[in-house]
């Protein structure tokens, strides 16, 4: 499985950055959430479930995407 990175920009796969701030849990469930801002605009804080954050794109849906997965970490090298 998949492991996220604190503190760490991501790539979504629609083309926009968002650095992941950390990981919360619901007091109710227990599910994790991720806690991610936007690297653009109003810098808006957003929170997302971990396994839908980590989750491969619907290639079915968006055929024409190239990322494999939701969310990916930007590297130095794509710098």
């Amino acid at each position: 499985m998949r492991k996220i990175k604190l503190k760490s920009a991501y790539r979504h796969f629609k083309g926009n950055l968002y650095f992941v701030e950390d990981v919360a849990y619901d007091s109710e469930s227990n599910m994790k959430y991720v806690i991610y801002r936007a690297l653009y605009g109003e810098y808006k804080l957003w929170i997302r479930p971990l396994d839908m954050f980590l989750s491969e794109v619907d290639h079915e849906k968006y055929p024409d995407i190239k990322q494999k997965y939701r969310f990916e970490e930007v590297t130095e090298k794509e710098d």
